[in-house]
């Protein structure tokens, strides 16, 4: 399958997601995107860097969720931030983004959908895609 057909068919296909982008984890070079959807590069290392942002402090608090997150510009407030997945909120919109080896899959959800059923949709393709070695 192509990195086309995973964000038609396995993030909007489900119906759960209205537009993705999938890049690469260290490059940062877009695989595949709804049209229309983009991030800047200094918008992507904000998140890249979410995943290594921790600290042995008990008071550590990640730059993600003390500042949220952008993308194309929009601020996102930042609810959960792991070292592999970050999920964000824009008053009921949300943006879901999961971490495999090799990419990022970028997700948003409009407002009349709920964040865990469109985190489980991201979740799903991440394990595949973790399983098959990306």
């Amino acid at each position: 399958m192509s990195w086309q057909a995973y964000v038609d068919q396995s993030l909007v296909g489900t119906g759960n997601i209205d537009k993705a982008i999938i890049c690469g984890a260290s490059d940062k070079a877009v695989w595949a995107a709804s049209p229309g959807f983009s991030m800047p590069a200094d918008e992507l290392q904000v998140i890249i860097d979410s995943f290594t942002d921790s600290s042995s402090d008990p008071n550590h608090v990640k730059k993600v969720i003390s500042q949220g997150v952008k993308v194309n510009g929009e601020k996102y407030m930042t609810i959960e931030s792991t070292d592999s997945a970050l999920k964000a909120k824009k008053g009921k919109e949300g943006l879901i983004v999961i971490k495999t080896k090799q990419a990022l899959l970028i997700a948003h959800h409009p407002a009349e959908i709920q964040t865990p059923p469109a985190f489980s949709s991201v979740s799903e393709l991440a394990d595949y895609l973790i399983k098959v070695g990306y």
